[in-house]
């Protein structure tokens, strides 16, 4: 691991870290990144995002597999900070999603808040367990456990 594992990750090193382009890049910022530990990334919520225009139609709300998504994408871009991995072209995989819940509706205009944190992973592990709460202006969206693979490069 690195010793000086930048604290935030802006938009150009997430593109350096995870393979995902637009519509699927879910996360525009990272920051109060703890190596190997924690994290918070930041999704700016528009009405411009190709699933509001059938989810749904009139009443715009993100759906609740792409929160989950954002809190994936925020956890892989911690541990691709954490060890270093930018320009590697790893790929992380899910494995399972536990205790998931959806707790209030994010819509057009909300920031959503991605914190995450490890609960089972070390560097060069390839499987990893992280706990994820999203949230808007402090108030809980949704919360899950989630495991995931790492395919780390060769």
């Amino acid at each position: 691991m690195p010793s000086d594992v930048p604290e935030e990750a802006d938009i150009h090193l997430i593109q350096r870290i995870i393979p995902h382009r637009y519509p699927f890049l879910l996360v525009d910022k990272v920051g109060e990144i703890v190596a190997n530990q924690s994290a918070t990334g930041i999704k700016n919520v528009t009405f411009n995002e190709p699933h509001f225009q059938g989810h749904f139609p009139g009443t715009p709300i993100m759906p609740g597999v792409t929160i989950v998504e954002a809190m994936a994408q925020t956890a892989a871009v911690l541990v691709g900070v954490s060890n270093d991995l930018a320009d590697s072209n790893f790929l992380v995989y899910f494995m399972g999603i536990d205790g998931c819940k959806f707790r209030r509706k994010v819509i057009p205009g909300d920031v959503l808040e991605l914190r995450v944190t490890v609960t089972r992973g070390k560097p060069g592990a390839k499987v990893w367990r992280f706990r994820g709460e999203a949230s808007v202006g402090g108030e809980m969206a949704a919360e899950a456990d989630f495991t995931a693979m790492m395919d780390l490069p060769k």
